[in-house]
């Protein structure tokens, strides 16, 4: 039941739970997916039951002086929203959303997930760049930029927002698009958690449905990983856009090898979205030829898939109930200078769940696909490294795993991504994760949207 006080909470119908509250800490504790829990404790937590309550909860925040985060569902593996001696606002329960097949156009509420809204456009024979995770939530997932399935050819999923409706600071209700509050569209796609305002529901374009998705994917020894980066790479440079080509440092999957114990493997994964068979058999060709093939470990050609088993298989790479610490870098440097120094990372890791995931051009450098917004690519190249551990004992030695990886290729880096950034690491993360003239204009709009402080910027150590 709602606790009120003061009536301060009277127009409020969702929950409001406060520190000391007997269920505050299931509550607190259910605001974070992955199993690592921070130390950091809000005052006051309200489970919106609808939009009309973000106005009310901010009210509440400003009338106690209290700072405000907020929440939609994602993974957020720092916790970000969850912040000590504030607010948080938690928007799970916006989840509703409409699609207009006529105009190719849906309006979702935040919480909606990929793995909710896919099937609804699949039906309909539309597509959106959803996020790897089918258990991602829109909400931080597009206010991060949004790097999903297809974005090299379609853009980060936040170019394909065309309009949000938002909460100011002052708990004024606006609309955001080319025409009004345009300053505030363009920081909504991509500031992340430091944005100055409260999303209550996205307006994206839709793009048409792809008549078949296909994969060709090896693996090879983690021993082969700077020859192997090196040619996919240069086969990189003959694929479509529209092949998302990936290297993964990891555990072979128990499906690629009868190997007890499995073995540590360099994965090349292409996932080609086209028309049809014959047009996505050709779009994977350039990776047909490799010279040492021969040496693979695994080897799958040109396999039919869906939006569904690239959902397991994501599934089966960050499992749920699981704890979780990650980092990310774009640098300058090529994989077949990046990966070799991250596999010495992964042949020692604490456990044998963690992984490097590389991502080859995970964004278009399409200067069209990236104008008008805050996210930008930094870097020819990204890596993200994962610890991932199920053991509360060994949280120490698995976080100091993965920063001790990012110290090794550290001082090739020229950003992070904002998304999945490890913001606890340094107080440089957050503006790093842009360019200095977006560093320097989301500072210059926080300081207009949200004069007196309400809501937090970006998490520090």
């Amino acid at each position: 039941m709602m606790r009120r006080e003061h009536g301060q909470a009277r127009g409020i119908e969702g929950t409001l739970v406060q520190r000391g509250d007997a269920d505050y800490e299931a509550v607190r504790t259910s605001m974070v997916w992955n199993g690592l829990k921070p130390e950091r404790f809000p005052e006051v937590i309200v489970r919106t039951a609808s939009e009309r309550d973000v106005p009310e909860a901010i009210r509440l925040a400003r009338s106690r002086g209290l700072r405000v985060a907020v929440r939609a569902g994602g993974h957020s593996w720092c916790g970000s929203s969850v912040r000590s001696d504030g607010m948080l606002i938690d928007l799970s329960g916006l989840r509703r959303w409409d699609i207009d097949v006529a105009s190719a156009t849906a309006t979702v509420q935040p919480a909606v997930t990929g793995g909710e809204l896919a099937p609804e456009l699949t039906t309909r024979g539309l597509a959106f760049p959803m996020g790897h995770c089918g258990s991602v939530a829109v909400g931080g997932y597009l206010l991060s930029g949004g790097l999903g399935w297809n974005s090299g050819a379609l853009g980060p999923a936040c170019r394909s927002v065309y309009e949000i409706e938002a909460v100011t600071a002052d708990g004024e209700v606006v609309r955001c698009n080319e025409d009004e509050n345009a300053d505030l569209l363009w920081a909504a796609r991509g500031a992340g958690p430091g944005f100055f305002a409260v999303v209550t529901s996205f307006r994206l374009r839709l793009h048409r449905l792809p008549g078949t998705v296909m994969s060709t994917t090896y693996a090879f020894p983690l021993a082969d990983v700077e020859e192997v980066s090196n040619w996919a790479i240069e086969a990189a440079g003959e694929l479509e856009p529209t092949v998302e080509l990936t290297l993964v440092l990891a555990t072979a999957a128990p499906h690629m090898t009868k190997e007890r114990p499995r073995p540590k493997v360099n994965v090349v994964a292409a996932t080609a979205f086209a028309d049809s068979r014959e047009q996505a058999v050709q779009a994977l060709r350039p990776l047909q030829n490799c010279p040492f093939a021969g040496r693979s470990l695994f080897r799958e050609a040109e396999e039919p898939t869906s939006l569904d088993a690239l959902y397991d298989a994501s599934g089966d790479l960050w499992p749920g109930q699981h704890r979780y610490a990650a980092d990310t870098l774009w640098s300058q440097a090529d994989f077949g200078t990046l990966l070799p120094k991250l596999s010495n990372a992964v042949e020692r890791a604490p456990s044998d769940k963690s992984l490097v995931l590389a991502p080859v051009s995970p964004a278009s450098n399409d200067e069209d696909l990236l104008r008008g917004m805050a996210f930008s690519v930094l870097g020819e190249s990204y890596v993200v490294p994962y610890a991932v551990w199920d053991d509360p004992a060994e949280d120490d030695i698995n976080v100091r795993w993965l920063r001790e990886a990012m110290s090794a290729v550290e001082p090739l880096g020229t950003g992070h991504y904002i998304a999945e950034a490890d913001l606890t690491a340094s107080p440089t993360r957050a503006e790093r994760s842009f360019t200095a003239s977006d560093w320097q204009r989301l500072q210059a709009l926080r300081a207009r949207y949200d004069p007196e402080g309400v809501f937090h910027s970006y998490l520090t150590p």
